[in-house]
């Protein structure tokens, strides 16, 4: 078998056959045995119709049961899996597919017809939320065991593409020991055991809910909770008997809104974990103080998995995303020159490790620059290291502002202005300006519950707490800030409506 993940992930599951892997919210169960052998059956049919190791296979469906096991099929055949968000337009498709050259595409049957005109040469099958489909009924008719392809430790087994946030996305190649390194390091730094029970509410298209979350229960035999997606009604009544959830920020902030949330709830969970988004120090501290648990926050990337974390046991700090996990080494370099820089200096945040990918899919350019010469990967983060080797993150190198010679770092921006008398959460960017270069200007989420914030006032907030030239020229309040899929607020799509005055103006409701 080598090195293939797959043979690491079902280690555990061979002991455990009808034992529940998974549990539905109709009360069902899917056993390990149930999930082995589906997944071989759809590794015979993928490869049984020409599918060879190395082919893509792109996926767009539905979270369940059986799209765990053509991910799991996928590495056990030697197939790359190439997820795609089910919210992406025909343009978004397009661009994403054509860049791929899947082999295959498996789709939900009420997007065939769009996916139909798009795919190419590869072959298309269907898979819907309830596990039917064309996939399926092919996988029911071969052999319940099948033999796992080979691989080695540098041989892709995912293809995810970067948000493309500044650009078009890129192809982030992960390897088979990139994801097998990134797992054993967060099963040992989160104490996952095989009596853990998992709640994953998480989207199975993104690195956090396909990676971070199933890798640490399949390869530990955790069982899994498996909600179709986040619902703060369903979440607060399937926790009861879990041990680790794992959300982005604003799954927090919409369980603190639901009354019934609380102690009693949370009373069997040992874990909560936060990342694909900062988490809010006013988040954090509300959290605690309504559950006495505390929110473990961590650190990663498409490129690299996670990086750093807060610990297991010990002090976990708001605002700070912990250490380097086992394996995984972090330093901040200066971004003019490149030399590292002593603790206490904000820099560009650069790591290394065996969960470093090992490049952008047909784009060698872009992968030499995003290594240094000595083979540290560029976040592209700015953060601060303190001297026991906590990382602080203080925003995107894409974000920084460089307001009249001088650097601001949003994130120290939006930390005050967060505070602020009646603020939800503020996005803190620059827009250029004919005197200084470039000009200081938040948008602001208002408060749920709460009057919407006058923009004066919260100018004159951080006035009083921050220099001048860090102060915010300009505060426009907005109804809600644009976010991805995973929360993260989209701060190019801001900058561009703020380019223009009537943009500007039409985002202003105070």
């Amino acid at each position: 078998m080598g090195k293939n993940l797959f043979a690491m992930l079902a280690a555990p599951w061979t002991s455990r056959g009808d034992r529940a892997a998974f549990e539905l919210p109709d009360g069902s169960f899917w056993s390990w045995a149930e999930l082995d052998s589906l997944s071989a059956r759809v590794a015979a049919a993928l490869s049984g119709s020409g599918l060879v190791p190395g082919d893509r296979v792109s996926v767009q469906v539905a979270k369940s049961p059986e799209a765990v096991a053509l991910y799991l099929a996928c590495l056990s055949g030697g197939f790359v899996y190439h997820p795609l968000n089910p919210d992406y337009t025909p343009a978004e498709l397009a661009y994403l597919l054509g860049d791929a050259e899947p082999a295959a595409i498996v789709c939900d049957p009420a997007t065939e017809a769009v996916l139909e005109g798009l795919a190419g040469r590869a072959s298309l099958w269907t898979l819907d939320a309830g596990g039917g489909g064309s996939l399926m009924a092919a996988a029911a008719v071969c052999p319940a065991e099948a033999e796992v392809v080979r691989r080695t430790d540098e041989d892709p087994a995912a293809l995810l593409y970067s948000s493309g946030t500044t650009g078009r996305p890129k192809g982030v190649m992960l390897t088979h020991g990139n994801l097998a390194a990134n797992a054993t390091a967060l099963i040992d730094a989160w104490g996952f055991t095989d009596v853990d029970i998992l709640l994953h509410a998480l989207p199975l298209f993104h690195a956090h809910g396909l990676f971070v979350a199933l890798h640490s229960a399949l390869a530990s035999g955790a069982r899994i909770r498996l909600l179709p997606r986040f619902d703060a009604t369903a979440v607060v009544r399937a926790l009861p008997g879990c041990s680790v959830f794992m959300g982005v920020p604003t799954h927090y902030t919409r369980l603190l809104a639901d009354a019934s949330f609380g102690i009693e709830t949370c009373r069997g969970v040992r874990l909560f974990v936060s990342g694909s988004a900062p988490l809010l120090p006013e988040t954090f501290a509300a959290f605690r103080a309504r559950t006495g648990q505390t929110i473990l926050e961590r650190y990663g990337l498409t490129e690299t998995g996670m990086n750093t974390s807060n610990p297991l046991a010990g002090e976990r700090r708001p605002g700070s995303v912990g250490a380097a996990l086992p394996g995984v080494d972090v330093r901040i370099a200066d971004r003019g020159n490149g030399n590292p820089l002593p603790s206490g200096e904000p820099g560009e945040v650069q790591v290394r490790g065996a969960n470093v990918f090992h490049g952008y899919w047909r784009a060698p350019d872009k992968t030499a620059e995003a290594f240094t010469a000595d083979g540290w990967f560029r976040t592209g983060d700015l953060g601060v290291l303190d001297s026991e080797g906590r990382l602080t993150l203080v925003g995107r190198a894409s974000d920084l502002i460089i307001s009249g010679g001088l650097n601001v770092y949003p994130r120290e921006v939006e930390l005050c202005l967060d505070a602020a008398e009646g603020v939800g959460e503020s996005a803190v960017i620059g827009v250029p300006d004919a005197d200084f270069g470039e000009a200081v200007v938040a948008v602001i989420e208002p408060r749920a519950g709460a009057t919407p914030p006058d923009a004066a006032a919260v100018i004159a907030h951080a006035r009083a707490r921050l220099a001048a030239y860090k102060t915010p020229k300009r505060v426009f309040v907005i109804e809600a800030l644009p976010r991805n899929a995973m929360g993260k607020v989209q701060k190019a799509l801001l900058r561009r409506q703020l380019a223009e005055s009537a943009a500007a103006a039409s985002l202003m409701v105070s």
